[in-house]
């Protein structure tokens, strides 16, 4: 047609049009990045991930979290993410498998899965890996510099977390001034790794350049009484420790750059709660800091730079161990931001995050503020107060997620259980914007192949 007449215009009151307002007919989704699953009312297919959503510029920052009750399809989910991100290019990184749900299928991309458990393996917190000493062959003596202050402020993180869970408090300002000059002391450009134990005789030994830091020149018993509790988390860390050798020995096995790797803790009992803290604190700071340093290498190479995908399963572990956790995560997180690297983290419901102060539960409820994407999976209902206060939520979507949440039903004709309403079903929430509710669709190699089953243990009793 060579003319198109205008449309026919009509006025009323927004109680009369709200139907209308804004568009008679919704927008299609985006068809950027992994495909996840159809949409529940329109049929179309639903793409997203935190990475190429971030590079479409349809989101801020490359950060996803997931929430749902357990056996809905988390693990499912963010494997779908591992496995498409992977082909792409993408280097993901397991950084705690707590069941496991992502070992067998990193093996089966050709990956390195690392086991940490008592008696079965050791990683030394002071030890970030080889490629930040390859760090100090920057040329360029400014980005040098900045690389390692960033290692150096990575590893002074990672140590204080562990001795924060050990002696349940937080470190007090003169303790960590001595932690962070005995590290500067003793390796101040990571040509010698040191252990635990290397901290804690070298501070025992009351040498003047922590006296002066302590404010206890002239006293042996004003010393002593300053770095006492520096010394009790020091020694609570060594073999003698609650912990074992787990984390007193050298590292027995270094991350691998450019290769997918998954830290398998599923060896870790579950009541054993200060543990599993402990070594996820450990396995999220190394594997964050060697995506940093790469990225250094990158930069001061002028070549491309790998993407990582870091995934934090379980997160409810961690903060239940010892709520000073919280800021190690916090500050962690933040020490993230414009790496290169993007980041999913997952636990079971908002009340996972709140903790025993209002301040404490503020800082856990941004890990999910500050996630980009949010995946929500069935949720009860005490828990729409909890999203309420973090995401706009209306009433259809509360009434979805509840609905989700639901057991599944009995057939009467065949006496066996039917699906639960929930399984696989998501709404992803963009900010203040309309979620989008959708079903992962798992393909028939994901449903056959046996990688990721999370009911193996079941299986002989089925």
């Amino acid at each position: 047609m060579n003319y198109i007449e205008a449309p026919v215009e009509y006025q009323g009151t927004s109680v009369q049009v709200c139907g209308l307002w804004p568009f008679i007919a919704g927008s299609s989704n985006p068809v950027v990045g992994v495909p996840l699953g159809y949409h529940l009312e329109r049929q179309t297919i639903v793409c997203a991930d935190p990475i190429f959503w971030f590079l479409a510029n349809l989101i801020l920052n490359p950060s996803g979290f997931v929430l749902g009750r357990p056996g809905l399809g988390k693990s499912s989910l963010m494997r779908r993410m591992v496995t498409i991100l992977a082909d792409w290019g993408v280097i993901p990184m397991v950084l705690s498998d707590t069941k496991p749900d992502y070992a067998e299928l990193i093996e089966a991309q050709d990956g390195q899965v690392i086991k940490m458990a008592r008696g079965r393996g050791h990683r030394n917190p002071l030890d970030l890996g080889p490629v930040i000493t390859r760090l100090r062959g920057i040329e360029d003596p400014e980005r040098r510099r900045q690389a390692l202050e960033e290692m150096r402020g990575r590893r002074l993180t990672t140590i204080s977390g562990l001795l924060e869970l050990v002696l349940d408090r937080k470190m007090k300002a003169h303790e960590s001034t001595i932690l962070s000059e005995t590290l500067r002391q003793l390796d101040p450009d990571f040509t010698e790794t040191r252990r635990v134990d290397d901290l804690r005789e070298y501070i025992a030994s009351r040498p003047a350049a922590l006296r002066s830091i302590a404010l206890a020149t002239d006293s042996d018993e004003k010393y002593d009484e300053r770095v006492g509790g520096l010394l009790d988390g020091l020694i609570a860390l060594s073999a003698n420790g609650q912990f074992g050798d787990l984390f007193s020995e050298h590292t027995d096995e270094h991350i691998e750059t450019g290769r997918p790797m998954c830290f398998d803790i599923s060896g870790i009992d579950d009541a054993d709660a200060k543990l599993g803290a402990a070594v996820q604190s450990v396995c999220w700071a190394h594997g964050s800091a060697v995506v940093s340093a790469e990225k250094h290498l990158a930069d001061a190479e002028g070549r491309e730079q790998t993407h990582y995908l870091l995934i934090m399963d379980e997160l409810w572990r961690m903060l239940k161990a010892a709520e000073v956790m919280v800021h190690f995560l916090d500050s962690l997180t933040r020490l993230n931001r414009q790496r290169g690297l993007a980041q999913m983290m997952c636990t079971h419901t908002m009340s996972d995050l709140k903790l025993s102060s209002p301040h404490l539960t503020e800082i856990a409820w941004g890990f999910v503020e500050r996630s980009a994407q949010v995946f929500l999976g069935g949720l009860a209902e005490r828990e729409m107060g909890n999203l309420e206060e973090v995401f706009a939520m209306t009433a259809k979507e509360k009434s979805m997620i509840t609905d989700w949440s639901a057991e599944a039903m009995i057939n009467p004709d065949t006496g066996t259980a039917a699906e639960p309403p929930g399984l696989g079903k998501f709404l992803l929430k963009i900010g203040k914007k309309p979620g989008v509710p959708f079903r992962t669709v798992m393909t028939s190699v994901e449903l056959h192949s046996g990688v990721g089953d999370t009911n193996k243990a079941w299986k002989k009793a089925a």
